[in-house]
């Protein structure tokens, strides 16, 4: 059983930054994809970043490609997403999520049956 515990979130300005980390606990992490989605008040569950076992590729959806990384230090169990640019519209609860290898890419959210309990993040405009 994997456990994930999401940390880094806050208050920032529009255009500010912030690093959310992802702890994980349970498996091994090397071989699990990991990723994030973000949940704001009143609106479905969105699909962000992922990066895959092995080769490490990531991808990312549209809305923050280029304002967003998402990376990982398999020495020390942590996935991380650097926030860039932030805009008001960014403000939700960020869970990191993982599955086992499979392969494939995808931005399903069951597809991941391992999540984190949330990291709020708001941005002031």
């Amino acid at each position: 059983q994997v456990q994930l515990v999401e940390s880094g979130g806050g208050l920032v300005q529009a255009g500010g930054s912030l690093r959310l980390s992802c702890a994980a606990s349970g498996g091994t992490f090397s071989s699990y994809d990991m990723g994030w989605f973000r949940q704001a008040p009143g609106k479905a569950r969105e699909f962000l970043a992922a990066l895959m076992w092995g080769a490490g590729s990531t991808y990312y959806t549209d809305s923050v490609k280029g304002r967003f990384t998402i990376s990982r230090d398999n020495a020390k169990n942590t996935v991380y997403l650097q926030m860039d640019s932030l805009k008001p519209e960014d403000t939700a609860v960020y869970y990191c999520v993982a599955r086992g290898y499979t392969g494939y890419k995808t931005a399903a959210s069951y597809e991941y049956p391992y999540w984190g309990q949330g990291t709020q993040v708001t941005v002031s405009s």
